[in-house]
């Protein structure tokens, strides 16, 4: 038995088609097969974002033709009801449940995920997920709101979490060398997901549509199996680096980055470290800005240009007619898609920044230039140029991404590898508490100016100021954060021992025959594979969002 076999077994037993120890790579294997099964499973659990597309026909799925409206029915009725059609407020609630469970969920199995390696928590994923849409279609099918919520929003949630973390260790560790590239390509796809997702399903629904069905439970069933198909691939992708693994011809840099451990830190302590606090305000208070401009673009640009989308510069949103409402509510939704691309685009093109300027100083351009760009949108709406607004927002959707790709490496930098997914996990509740803040903060100042009579051009600039101060706290958390000491990092025997898992108390470091990898046959056919939706997503996300200029 050679030392990488034996590093991958428990007393000579022939690991299970699950397990962790059956999918650590051998001499030969090419690293950059796994960013592409990341994209697999992020690619699909990313139309989470999307999930909006189903909102008008489920909002009509009773009284077809229009919502079949039944009135004082409380949420306890809508529940259950089978002759009212539902709110599509009500079924808003669906992107809290999926964001408060992907937090929950990645902050209590991550450490299970670190255990049990990538392929059994990225297959779990598969089935909550993909059985989540099962459910779903179900509750659609027999018109129970609470079987959808059940189904697609908890057990689906569940899978979100999974999915979403289920990489994030094992990037890390193949790529020590791009750390920030790495976790930006996999995590690039979550936010590109719906550009995938929202016109598939909208072409789905349109062919399962029926004068007497909306066919949004047909829909459901074809996505969940589809879904389930490619993450399954995806999971049965993921090859994890043995120990202390590092690409042939690579050695840390001689001048050590003090920002960048090589040691490591124990799950059970990095949530008593004030570093781990700070990191996740960091995170929590820049997606708190950028999650409240996501959930309100499409009115935001509505509001404040009116008339001046469609060549009538003199009308404000209240002069405008309910047919020409109509018309600047499909360019503002080309002006969602818009953002959709910078955010993606923003996850890759930081990340990757990040392995040359360092992750807190990239944390200092997030907060310095979204703290200009907010303060200065108010100006930029005054002046009318719709160019200039757009491309403020599309910045700072970019950094918003570029947040969430950023951070697995910055966590890696602070508390080294061994225990990064699990301890990322834990640190997506900054995620889901941001999900509250940010909608609330800009939901709640729009009504009260609205309600204090504010014209609507103006209503989101105090919205605007409010956010900028967030950015000014961030800016001050990402401050603080400086190098653990000593006394939080693990001793090398008992890295050693978790990493040997029983087999080798102590197994080198090196190439184990595995290069740096490249793009060779077997590897461009699976970037095909995840590339080629991706790019139909975006290009009809294009051909929609420059109706905007």
């Amino acid at each position: 038995m050679t030392t990488l076999e034996g590093a991958g077994r428990l007393s000579g037993a022939r690991p299970g088609l699950l397990d962790r120890e059956r999918i650590i790579a051998a001499a030969g294997y090419n690293r950059w097969l796994v960013p592409p099964a990341a994209l697999c499973i992020h690619l699909c659990i990313g139309m989470a974002y999307g999930f909006s597309v189903f909102w008008l026909p489920l909002s009509r799925a009773v009284g077809l033709s229009a919502p079949k409206v039944c009135a004082n029915m409380s949420i306890f009725q809508e529940l259950v009801t089978t002759t009212c059609d539902w709110r599509v407020a009500s079924m808003g609630w669906m992107y809290t449940l999926f964001f408060v469970l992907l937090g929950a969920s990645a902050a209590v199995w991550g450490g299970w995920l670190e255990r049990v390696g990538p392929r059994k928590a990225g297959f779990v994923s598969a089935i909550c997920w993909s059985g989540g849409l099962v459910l779903g279609a179900i509750g659609i099918y027999t018109h129970q709101l609470w079987l959808l919520w059940l189904g697609s929003g908890v057990i689906g949630g569940i899978g979100l979490g999974l999915g979403y973390i289920s990489p994030v260790s094992t990037l890390v560790k193949w790529f020590p060398d791009r750390r920030g590239m790495a976790t930006g390509m996999a995590i690039m796809g979550f936010g590109g997901g719906a550009m995938i997702g929202a016109p598939l399903a909208n072409m789905l629904m349109n062919y399962f549509k029926t004068p007497t069905d909306v066919g949004v439970w047909q829909t459901f069933l074809v996505m969940g199996l589809i879904y389930f198909v490619f993450m399954t691939i995806g999971a049965f992708s993921y090859r994890i680096a043995p120990p202390n693994w590092r690409p042939e011809g690579w050695t840390p840099p001689a001048k050590a980055n003090t920002m960048i451990t090589e040691h490591h830190v124990h799950l059970r302590d990095a949530h008593k470290t004030r570093q781990f606090w700070l990191i996740w305000a960091v995170l929590c208070l820049n997606v708190s800005a950028g999650i409240g401009v996501i959930g309100m673009a499409s009115p935001m640009l509505q509001e404040i240009f009116a008339g001046k989308l469609i060549g009538l510069p003199d009308l404000s949103f209240n002069q405008l007619s309910a047919e020409q409402k109509t018309m600047i509510a499909g360019i503002a939704a080309g002006f969602a898609g818009l953002l959709s691309l910078f955010n993606i685009a923003g996850r890759f093109f930081w990340a990757s920044l990040s392995d040359h300027i360092g992750r807190k100083n990239t944390y200092y351009v997030f907060f310095l230039l979204g703290i200009a760009l907010y303060a200065l949108a108010p100006t930029l709406a005054a002046m009318g140029s719709k160019v200039m607004f757009v491309l403020a927002f599309g910045i700072i959707l970019s950094m918003y991404g570029g947040g969430f790709a950023t951070v697995p490496a910055y966590l890696a930098d602070i508390f080294g590898t061994q225990f990064v997914g699990a301890i990322h996990g834990r640190l997506l509740t900054a995620w889901a508490t941001a999900g509250i803040i940010g909608p609330v903060v800009v939901n709640y100042i729009r009504e009260a100016q609205i309600a204090a009579g504010v014209e609507r051009a103006q209503v989101y600039d105090f919205t605007m100021y409010i956010l900028a101060g967030m950015l000014v706290v961030g800016l001050i958390c990402n401050a603080m954060v400086k190098p653990l000491a000593d006394k939080w990092f693990m001793k090398p025997e008992e890295v050693a021992a978790l990493q040997a898992r029983g087999a080798a108390a102590n197994i080198e470091g090196g190439s184990y025959g595995i290069g740096k990898g490249g793009l060779d046959a077997r590897a461009a056919a699976f970037w095909a594979f995840v590339g080629i939706p991706l790019a139909w997503g975006m290009w009809v996300t294009l051909q929609n969002a420059l109706r905007i200029l």
